[in-house]
């Protein structure tokens, strides 16, 4: 019996750890520090054991900016990327050849946060003001060029400084920038530090769009499994957000030990995405590229010369994976 009992409890070890061997491990790199609330989906699907259910074992690495991650992905450093809808537009004009996946929202993720002390009420205001942005190869850079030619301004009408994530929050909030074009969480942020800020949506300016998952045209061809895991396990995450914010945000710090204590500055960022860039145009489905939307700001970036060369629209996006 005892034999029997033993030979029983080495299978079950077995299959345990045979199990466990066939997590398949996945990079994923986000354009900023995974510990943001933006990634709230990311980390809440790998930490609610979404990604562990699809057979994959995720990790992080951060890249400058969502054109690098793009970049970096192309060129196989990393297995699937963060960046958002506009960027695989951005960048297949350049002959990287990367496509999005799948988008974390209908609507942009890219806000104007401005301070309220610098009256700007519309996009046209923003001539002559200092504007932050993470970098010069982050999407929102673009984005934000797009906002200003939509106001009929240029560069040169202002002055744009690249100061990465911390300089987003620690320059606005020490008076040094007049807004910044990023992701709702570094207003939240400022607005903790006692500064008060107004949003200035970008997509009646400029229709970009939200979050997006890329993967290389190569990864698609050769791990469409993979792919698919991912983007169910992430959509998955992001109905949580939608369905109890306050409960998302308690699971995020709870699985973020640098969020420690900051629950309701993360509830408050998770109802901004919930109202603000998760929600969809009618007829189109979570986690979908919406095609109409996309030939308008691939035709946008060509007209206004943001990008070198025209891309089809069809080559930058599959909603294979959402189906």
């Amino acid at each position: 019996m005892k034999l029997l009992a033993r030979s029983f409890f080495l299978l079950m070890f077995a299959i345990s750890a045979s199990g466990a061997s066939a997590a398949e491990k996945v990079t994923f790199l986000l354009p900023a520090p995974a510990t943001l609330p933006a990634f709230a989906p990311y980390q809440l699907a790998k930490s609610k054991g979404y990604y562990a259910a699809e057979g994959l074992d995720v990790h992080f690495q951060v890249a400058k900016g969502g054109v690098d991650v793009a970049t970096q992905v192309a060129v196989g450093n990393g297995d699937l990327g963060g960046a958002i809808g506009d960027t695989s537009i951005i960048v297949r004009s350049n002959g990287v050849k990367v496509k999005g996946v799948a988008l974390l929202g209908g609507q942009a993720l890219t806000q104007i946060i401005a301070r309220k002390d610098r009256n700007i009420g519309k996009l046209a205001d923003l001539k002559g003001k200092t504007i932050g942005v993470l970098s010069y190869q982050e999407s929102a850079f673009y984005n934000l060029l797009g906002v200003l030619a939509n106001a009929g301004l240029s560069r040169s009408d202002v002055n744009i400084q690249a100061v990465g994530p911390a300089g987003l929050v620690q320059l606005m909030s020490a008076n040094k920038l007049d807004a910044i074009c990023a992701a709702p969480d570094f207003g939240a942020a400022i607005a903790h530090n006692g500064v008060a800020v107004s949003y200035l949506s970008i997509n009646d300016a400029f229709p970009a769009m939200a979050q997006a998952i890329v993967a290389s045209d190569a990864m698609i061809a050769k791990n469409p499994k993979m792919v698919r895991g991912f983007v169910a396990a992430t959509l998955h995450a992001v109905r949580d957000i939608e369905a109890d914010p306050a409960k998302a945000a308690a699971d995020f710090v709870a699985a973020i030990p640098q969020q420690a204590g900051k629950e309701k500055a993360v509830e408050a960022i998770m109802r901004h995405y919930v109202e603000l860039v998760y929600p969809l145009d009618k007829g189109v489905a979570l986690g979908a590229f919406e095609p109409k939307r996309v030939e308008t700001v691939a035709k946008f970036y060509m007209d206004h010369k943001l990008i070198s060369k025209p891309v089809d629209a069809v080559s930058v996006y599959t909603n294979d994976f959402v189906k």
